[in-house]
């Protein structure tokens, strides 16, 4: 069983049904042999094939369970795996500080055992983690401790220390120190090109490019990021493509070849979100109907033509000809009409189906902002609940102590009770609301919304202004909808602007359309973060500045909103200055 359990920490990402069959097979034949270990081995599979599926949630909970099970019968190896798995589970769904702690455990865990191998792959899973955190000195000097302890053996052969070294750079880098980074990237460049290992070459290039992007070197720049693309595709990696796409468009940016950069950007938005709208579906079909359009018009001129040559060629046969030339005409009229009969049918079947798929993709949308609002709070209650249990079964509590857990115990089911019906609620807002238009006055509707968070604004002491034109301004569109984004806009910019500061919203007109705008002297938001601010799994490193709650979906679900009534929506920001919104609505 052993044996069989090392052999599916093997298996690549198209086998992970492989890997639940095993985990099963593992348990059932784990009971029957009476082998203490096979339910930490079990657990550890199934939250893999639950990880591999992207299913954190699950996946989290089999890694606590195998934690667990481990330290019950203190197996420390098992331990130190199920650690290291729940850092990265956390890592993956972009919550740094969980897995952090989790890897402190494993570092103290190395440490007292003396298992050098061990111990670098823990400080390099650290460093990552600090260098994310922007702790760059605890970073440092944890890489600095991983090649003390492993140059000896690497020049034995035992270890290879490329992943270091490519923290390392990555670290440089972030610290805007390329002259330092690009030895390390180099290194492993020529590594990677010896050993044939494709994915890390593959990051080496990409690294390399990105380098070089920053020192404004733009034709080496140029040929490993076009390198990287062709690695890519090599591996037939869609994630890997979408990255090569990404630094392809920063390259074209710095050169100032702003339609290549946009070309690039729409390849990686298509690969990394696959979502086209219903009101492009429009375009393209209209622009397809003129084009036709054009062309029968040539048709029909050729057509007249050819007859008008046949009249003059010979008079003695004008009434065939004209009879002749009828009859083209009728069929070819009838032709027309046909084609056109059918053309407006399959248009209409077109667009049914891509209303079909839009509100496919809506519902997905919804669905998937829902299970981000699950995972973030069931994790916590069903943590409380799991070691809850563990602590309760401890026969040496006293009486109050038995009380005291019981207690816990029901408020953590208290609490996911609570989370199930605030889903309900959150499901029933997003999903059943229908769109209802109406023309209504926006100078009016600015100072309701003005009034309506200014007593939010002077808790904090902060000024709220509101600008619009001196003509009254209309738009005909959803209130509703309309509102929601103004709300979830104002909210956030009080939120994360300090105290004594101010915070405006400016509505005004501009050609066929209405802007509106939300200015704050807040926080601001890192340029490097700007490209996922609207993503609804993004995590950005900006906090409120007075400790407000804050669970990071408004933005995405603003976007989705203007996205819906036919407007879009940008963000200028710097750190430390403050963020400006820009919504554009047609009228």
């Amino acid at each position: 069983m052993k044996r069989l359990y090392d052999r599916c920490l093997d298996f690549s990402e198209d086998k992970i049904d492989s890997i639940r069959y095993y985990a099963d097979y593992i348990s059932k034949e784990a009971d029957l042999l009476k082998y203490n270990r096979g339910s930490v081995l079990s657990l550890r599979l199934k939250g893999i094939y639950e990880d591999l599926s992207n299913n954190y949630e699950k996946a989290i909970e089999y890694y606590l369970q195998s934690l667990q099970a481990a330290r019950n019968i203190r197996a420390q190896e098992y331990e130190l795996a199920a650690l290291s798995d729940l850092a990265i589970a956390y890592f993956s769904i972009r919550e740094p500080e969980k897995a952090k702690q989790f890897y402190l455990q494993c570092a103290r865990m190395t440490e007292s055992d003396g298992k050098i191998p061990s111990l670098i792959n823990t400080y390099n899973n650290l460093a990552v983690i600090y260098t994310q955190l922007k702790q760059y000195d605890s970073s440092h000097l944890l890489l600095e401790k991983a090649v003390q302890l492993g140059q000896p053996l690497e020049r034995q052969g035992r270890i290879s220390l490329s992943s270091t070294y490519n923290n390392l750079g990555n670290l440089y880098f972030k610290e805007k120190k390329y002259e330092e980074a690009l030895p390390y990237f180099r290194q492993n460049l020529v590594r990677h090109n010896n050993d044939s290992d494709l994915s890390a070459l593959w990051v080496a290039k990409l690294n390399l490019a990105d380098v070089f992007i920053e020192k404004k070197q733009f034709d080496s720049a140029t040929i490993y990021a076009e390198g990287a693309m062709k690695l890519a595709e090599r591996l037939e990696s869609k994630s890997k493509e979408a990255d090569s796409y990404s630094i392809l468009a920063k390259l074209a940016e710095y050169r100032g070849n702003y339609s290549k950069a946009y070309a690039y950007i729409k390849k990686w938005y298509s690969l990394d979100t696959a979502i086209l709208h219903s009101d492009t579906y429009k375009t393209i079909a209209a622009l397809q109907e003129r084009f036709h359009a054009s062309e029968r018009e040539a048709e029909n001129k050729l057509l007249q033509e050819k007859i008008e040559k046949e009249t003059l060629r010979s008079r003695e046969l004008t009434l065939v000809a004209a009879a002749l030339g009828i009859i083209g005409l009728l069929i070819a009229i009838g032709f027309v009409i046909k084609r056109n009969a059918h053309r407006r049918l399959k248009a209409t079947n077109d667009l049914i189906i891509q209303q079909n798929e839009k509100l496919s993709e809506l519902n997905f949308e919804k669905n998937s902002l829902i299970s981000i609002v699950s995972h973030d709070l069931n994790t916590p209650f069903a943590t409380i609940q799991i070691w809850g249990q563990v602590l309760q079964n401890d026969a040496n509590l006293t009486e109050e102590q038995q009380k005291a857990m019981n207690r816990i115990l029901q408020a953590g089911a208290y609490g996911e009770r609570l989370i199930r019906q605030i889903l309900d609620v959150e499901r029933a807002d997003i999903g059943n609301h229908k769109m209802q238009l109406e023309k209504f006055d926006l100078r009016a509707f600015t100072e309701e919304m003005a009034d309506n968070f200014r007593p939010m604004a002077e808790r904090k002491k902060i000024a709220l202004h509101t600008e619009t034109s001196g003509k009254k301004l209309f738009i005909l569109s959803d209130r509703y909808l309309v509102s929601r984004i103004c709300e979830n806009l104002l909210s956030n910019a009080i939120k994360y602007t300090p105290r004594g500061k101010n915070v405006w919203l400016h509505i005004s007109e501009e050609q066929d359309g209405i802007c509106i705008r939300v200015r704050d002297e807040g926080v601001g938001i890192d340029k490097e973060e700007l490209p996922y601010l609207f993503s609804k799994y993004s995590k950005l490193s900006s906090r409120p500045t007075d400790g407000e709650a804050s669970n990071g979906l408004g933005l995405s679900i603003v976007k989705r909103i203007v996205e819906e009534i036919n407007g879009r929506i940008t963000c200028e920001s710097e750190v430390g200055k403050g963020s400006l919104f820009t919504v554009l609505l047609k009228k």
